[in-house]
């Protein structure tokens, strides 16, 4: 038996604890005997969905909080990109629902091209300066500051004066390809 359907009687048995409910008390609202609740706890009986289903109504939880997902390895392993002086470490893991990226920009006297995407970006300054075009605005942000904007205005980012800026940056799927993908030549 996996270790997932192990824990289903203790997570049970917890549900119950924690509304101060005794075994008969949930056997009866559940209509089942309390001896069939209190094997199913001690996992001296198998769990069912004819059995589960009357109890997790009872005690108004899903069939999935009795049920641990499997921990996976939670680091992040996937290669930092170099692009265009930039260093960008992926944050997320891939296919998260939520782009995330560290990146460094390299010293710069003058911004780029503004670019155009849909979507939107926020992003937190770590260190150094950062130059942010946003449309018709040259905005500097130093360390602590956050921005969120609309990338469909023209936007370009760069490091301001004679440090690199290094930078939070979450944006979704279409940021993430402007910002991480070397655009066909």
């Amino acid at each position: 038996m996996s270790g997932e359907i192990k824990q289903v009687g203790a997570r049970l048995r917890a549900f119950r604890h924690s509304r101060g409910w005794t075994l008969d008390e949930l056997a009866e609202r559940a209509e089942m005997s309390a001896s069939t609740l209190s094997r199913l706890e001690s996992g001296k009986r198998q769990a069912s969905l004819e059995l589960l289903l009357p109890l997790v109504r009872q005690l108004g939880i899903r069939l999935d909080d009795l049920v641990e997902p499997e921990v996976v390895d939670p680091r992040v392993r996937r290669p930092v990109i170099h692009r265009e002086g930039m260093v960008i470490a992926p944050l997320a893991p891939e296919g998260s629902p939520v782009a995330t990226y560290k990146i460094t920009y390299p010293p710069s006297t003058e911004a780029p091209e503004p670019r155009v995407h849909d979507g939107f970006e926020w992003l937190y300054v770590l260190s150094g300066k950062l130059r942010l075009v946003l449309g018709d605005q040259e905005l500097i942000l130093t360390r602590g500051e956050a921005a969120e904007f609309d990338t469909r205005v023209p936007h370009s980012l760069s490091a301001a004066g004679a440090r690199p800026a290094q930078v939070i940056s979450i944006f979704n799927d279409d940021g993430m390809r402007m910002h991480t993908h070397t655009p066909a030549e």
